[in-house]
This record gives structure tokens, C-alpha cells and sequence, in this order.
């Protein structure tokens, strides 16, 4: 097979769209939308959800009842950008206050990013950041 030679396209402008397969759709529709601020795009039938943060895609599907999730799934974590470092400390308070289930403290890292991890209803690894690169 002969090699054709193309033009490398331009960048993307980032990843702003994740679809998620939930077996508890309308705990993580809540999650997502009341205490995660996102609003709902469409709904265009009740086993499909799609949210936006104004910047932001999340589409939320209801899993299939004998979907399977692993200890060792591919998707380790995804996370939501702050704009303020001393955010980070007040949403965990937030969150925490909501009995969302937290799975590590605040931290600063090397690169002067904090964050923390929490899980939504499903199970779902969620990392709140503030990375100065990211930051307005």
C-alpha cells in the first residue's frame, strides 16, 4: 500500500465532550446539574441525557442492565477546571456537605495545581483542579 502524503490538520480546541454509560442515570443527571452547576441541553428520550457547562459536553446514557463496570476500567478520572486555587478548598467543603463520597483531600502538586477526587452517583472518578495553565 502506497503511503499517501497529507497536511497535518490545525489543533483541536480541546476535549470538551465525554459520554458516560450510568447505571444510576437521574442520581448522576442530579449530581451533574444541581450540585456540578451543568444545565441540560437535551433530553431526547429519559435513557439519554446531554449536558453543558456553557464550555463543556456531557452526555449521559443509561447502561444497558447487565453493564459490567471493573475495578480496572479505562477511565481512570475526569476533571472539572477552577479558575481560583482557593476554590478547590470550598468546593471539597461543598461537596463533603452533600455527602458526596470523597476519595482524597486537597493537595497541591509540583506543577502549582490542587486538586482533589470525588466519586459521582455511579461511581465515576471526578478530579476538581485548579491548573494554572487552564486558569482564566
Amino acid at each position: 500500500m502506497k503511503k499517501v502524503d497529507t497536511a497535518k490538520p490545525k489543533p483541536t480546541t480541546g476535549l470538551r465532550h465525554l459520554a458516560l454509560s450510568v447505571k444510576k442515570l437521574e442520581e448522576c443527571v442530579d449530581f451533574y446539574t444541581k450540585l456540578m452547576g451543568m444545565d441540560v441541553e437535551w433530553q431526547p428520550d429519559p435513557d439519554n441525557f446531554y449536558l453543558t457547562s456553557g464550555v463543556d459536553n456531557l452526555a449521559l446514557h443509561r447502561a444497558p442492565s447487565d453493564f459490567k463496570v471493573s475495578k480496572h476500567q479505562r477511565l481512570c478520572h475526569f476533571g472539572f477546571i477552577i479558575n481560583e486555587l482557593e476554590q478547590v478548598d470550598i468546593w471539597y467543603d461543598y461537596l463533603r456537605d452533600h455527602q458526596i463520597k470523597l476519595t482524597s483531600v486537597p493537595q497541591t502538586h509540583r506543577d502549582g495545581a490542587r486538586s482533589f477526587y470525588c466519586e459521582d452517583p455511579d461511581g465515576n472518578g471526578v478530579q476538581i483542579i485548579y491548573h494554572p495553565p487552564l486558569a482564566k
